[in-house]
């Protein structure tokens, strides 16, 4: 019991520091680890249970809480708090100390985690690759948007008023569980990331508290949704998720700013530290999701077992 909780918790501390960055998704670090559609599970029985309880049925939403995994959701989410309120300080001062070396090793994280995505789908076949292929291309598009953002609008989201939070919380969540596409990075897109990144490193817990709001009503409507597409249409999600990774690169490549901006540049002087640390991201993914294999495979083999025992 204890081994698994504290299992969970290092789980839900992988995805707090990935959520941290943006261009990188907890819902890829879950994806990797295994537990991904545990997850989506989870919060769609909890999000459930809401819909319940806003009904005053009572007795319905406990029904739909009991089959929340409790010892599963709690340490992760624990983890993904702690992560996230003492990664905050530190993500930001190697941002922007290190920015290509960051970006590369996440690169190299998201790179990887395209391969996993890919060994998950069951078909590949033509109108999977053509999802992939023009979500992939959509995103990295899309993105390069960002660069006509002026620096006088970068400067209002520093002021952002309060309900904003509540909006960007609301949004900024349906991509937090979803493989491939950070949350971090749509608070980038809509001029909130530093805003948020400040209301943790200063512990501005009312702002914060608006923002949690948020994410709980985008997480309760959004889970519903993610939670029937990927039981009806499992490949064609999956060839989503792959393209949403593809196109998220954009944004991770390390040169000329690294994480800074989305303009697209040859490699530069930083070039080896850079290569190394992509390579780093790339071979860890890997290991990572091997070791994960293995230990569900241990744990399916023991089930059998138990099961032919009784």
């Amino acid at each position: 019991m204890l081994i698994t909780l504290l299992g969970n918790l290092v789980r839900g501390l992988l995805m707090g520091a990935a959520d941290v960055v943006p261009g990188v998704s907890g819902g890829t670090v879950a994806l990797v680890l295994g537990i991904y559609r545990r997850l989506v599970d989870s919060i769609r029985s909890g999000s459930s249970a809401l819909g319940w309880f806003a009904r005053a049925d009572i007795r319905g939403g406990f029904d739909w809480l009991r089959r929340v995994e409790w010892l599963f959701l709690v340490p992760l989410l624990a983890g993904i708090v702690i992560a996230v309120g003492s990664l905050a300080s530190v993500i930001e001062t190697q941002l922007h100390d290190r920015p290509v070396q960051v970006a590369a090793l996440f690169l190299g994280l998201v790179l990887s985690s395209m391969i996993v995505a890919w060994r998950l789908l069951e078909r590949r076949d033509l109108p999977r690759l053509a999802i992939i292929a023009i979500v992939g291309v959509s995103l990295f598009v899309l993105l390069g948007l960002r660069e006509g953002l002026s620096e006088e609008t970068v400067a209002q989201a520093d002021d952002a008023a309060a309900w904003t939070f509540f909006a960007s919380g609301a949004v900024a969540i349906c991509a937090m569980i979803l493989p491939g596409i950070s949350g971090s990075l749509i608070l980038v897109m809509l001029g909130m990331y530093g805003p948020v990144l400040n209301a943790v490193t200063d512990r501005d817990f009312g702002l914060l508290a608006l923002f949690i709001a948020g994410a709980t009503l985008g997480l309760a409507l959004f889970s519903q949704l993610l939670h029937w597409a990927l039981h009806r249409h499992y490949d064609s999600v999956m060839a989503v998720l792959i393209g949403l990774m593809a196109g998220s690169t954009r944004v991770l490549w390390p040169w000329p700013n690294g994480l800074n901006g989305t303009n697209l540049g040859a490699p530069d002087g930083e070039r080896l530290s850079a290569l190394l640390l992509m390579a780093l991201g790339l071979v860890l993914v890997l290991v990572v999701n091997e070791v994960a294999h293995r230990i569900e495979r241990r744990s399916a083999a023991a089930e059998v077992d138990d099961l032919r025992a009784s």
